[in-house]
């Protein structure tokens, strides 16, 4: 657990709600990015809430064996994924990387509008992936986790998280393969 959040934890255990407010603000945006990628932007918000609720009424279950935060994204994950189960249909939302700070762009307005329109066709690739698969491709190559960490939030072994990882993006090169006027992958040739 981060030094900061132990104090923060057991006052909100305690019932401090002031503390779970700042638990909250703390973390709002990583656990929003992980969710919206996983159900897409529509019901990102609300999923998110729910992770919040959740682990409020969860809070005398955490026994900070790990940190506060894997234990809070381990509670997003599982919303994110059963919630995108139930709908069958998600979008993976990549446009969330709109609101990150860029490095300048130094291309024309056309370059920009080619960028953004390849990244809404990454779109709807990516949410033809399955939910367990998203979510160890958004943990791992969007957040940076470590396999470690992403085998705390997904509650599976670190070699189960590289397996689908694995899977995860061959699946997305093979489906991208398919299109290859849109990308530039390695080992295949444009036409």
């Amino acid at each position: 657990m981060r030094d900061s959040d132990s104090p923060l934890v057991r006052r909100s255990q305690a019932g401090d709600l002031r503390a779970f407010e700042a638990l909250v603000e703390r973390y709002r945006d990583v656990v929003f990015r992980v969710v919206a990628r996983i159900t897409g932007d529509v019901d990102a918000e609300d999923v998110t809430q729910d992770v919040f609720l959740r682990a409020y009424h969860r809070l005398d279950r955490f026994r900070a064996d790990g940190p506060f935060r894997a234990w809070l994204l381990q509670i997003a994950h599982n919303a994110a994924v059963s919630h995108a189960g139930r709908r069958r249909v998600g979008s993976v939302s990549w446009e969330v990387l709109e609101d990150e700070p860029r490095p300048e762009a130094h291309g024309t307005p056309a370059d920009e509008v080619e960028a953004r329109e390849r990244r809404k066709r990454l779109d709807l690739k990516v949410k033809g992936l399955s939910p367990q698969h998203r979510a160890v491709l958004v943990l791992r190559d969007i957040e940076g986790f470590s396999y470690a960490e992403i085998a705390q939030v997904t509650d599976a072994p670190v070699g189960s998280v590289k397996a689908r990882l694995h899977r995860a993006r061959g699946e997305l090169i093979d489906v991208l393969r398919h299109n290859t006027y849109d990308w530039d992958l390695p080992g295949e040739r444009r036409a």
